[in-house]
């Protein structure tokens, strides 16, 4: 008997596993999420309902941030960021799909300063391979981070503007000390 869900193969090393759902909103050249795919770093989904296990999903809207308790989760099931349009999402207040439909683990991503050409120096308007990168980080996973942004424009300058920010992040247990740690960054933002 066949299952309407969608498995995820285990991956071959320790690492976890990385996905996206491309919206198709950006243009193609400047699209990282549409790179990542060419470069075979992320795997592509067109739906998030029927991931099994479910994947953390990375969503700007979510108010529990990413933290070290999310690791057994996205070993399971992945991490998985939705490639769409900052100007798009600003309007609409929500990620394309996500409203739609269920699935997933929404989270979001601690507050980081973006590096990419497109947002350089705004606060928390990351592209995509900034999004799963700092995820990585967060998550403990530091060398796989820094190769994912290898060979993208502000890719370096990521990891270095955030560098203090991602540490502490990362040495956070649970959501509840990652938002004491942003407060104690950026006040009552």
């Amino acid at each position: 008997m066949r299952s309407s869900a969608v498995t995820l193969s285990p991956s071959p090393s320790e690492g976890i596993p990385l996905l996206l759902l491309l919206a198709g909103e950006d243009h193609p050249k400047a699209c990282t999420g549409r790179r990542l795919l060419r470069r075979g770093l992320v795997r592509p989904v067109r739906r998030i309902s029927g991931l099994r296990p479910p994947p953390i999903v990375l969503d700007p809207h979510a108010p529990e941030p990413l933290s070290r308790a999310d690791r057994p989760l996205a070993h399971r099931g992945g991490v998985l960021a939705v490639d769409c349009s900052w100007n798009r999402l600003a309007r609409r207040g929500r990620l394309p799909g996500i409203a739609t439909e269920p699935g997933g683990v929404p989270r979001r991503l601690p507050l980081l300063i973006a590096a990419n050409p497109q947002h350089y120096g705004r606060l928390a308007e990351l592209n995509t391979v900034e999004a799963l990168s700092a995820a990585l980080y967060v998550l403990g996973r530091r060398s796989d981070a820094a190769r994912l942004l290898e060979g993208f424009r502000g890719g370096d300058g990521f990891l270095t503007i955030n560098r203090e920010r991602l540490d502490l992040y990362a040495g956070r247990a649970s959501p509840e000390s990652v938002l004491a740690a942003e407060k104690k960054l950026y006040g009552g933002r």
